[in-house]
């Protein structure tokens, strides 16, 4: 074999302090749909996912130091930060959409490269202090 192939995406984990308030902000925030809710909360498996696409799904892991700190300042870790794409008509009222759900938005719009070349984009933090990017890639009125 000469190198191996890499074709997708298939998850990410992230390292949160209370799994509960992590589900409300990528569920009732993001629109994003959980998944093995009800078996972690049954203790059948050890934690639960939301699903960006049928692809591709973020795992919501309990931190090991069971720090449960809500925290409005970026965690500097391994991840930078991880980017969500949504279309036009929803990136329009983006601003308005996460000040009335309590996020602050720290940079943008701002015009970035990514996956599928230029965007534009808005940053803001996750309760845990992880830096997500919302995108949109096709044009905005």
């Amino acid at each position: 074999m000469e190198k191996i192939k890499i074709i997708e995406l298939d998850h990410i984990v992230l390292n949160v302090g209370d799994i509960d308030r992590s589900l409300k902000f990528y569920t009732d925030v993001l629109g994003l749909k959980g998944e093995r809710v009800d078996e972690f909360r049954a203790g059948k498996v050890s934690f639960p996912s939301v699903r960006i696409n049928q692809a591709t799904i973020i795992d919501l892991f309990p931190s090991k130091d069971g720090a449960a700190k809500l925290t409005a300042e970026k965690v500097d870790g391994n991840l930078n930060h991880f980017c969500l794409v949504v279309g036009a008509e929803d990136f329009s009222g983006i601003f308005t959409y996460l000040a009335e759900n309590h996020v602050t938005v720290r940079a943008g719009p701002v015009s970035r490269w990514g996956a599928q070349g230029r965007a534009t984009s808005v940053y803001f933090l996750d309760p845990d202090g992880n830096e997500v990017e919302i995108r949109c890639y096709g044009r905005l009125e």
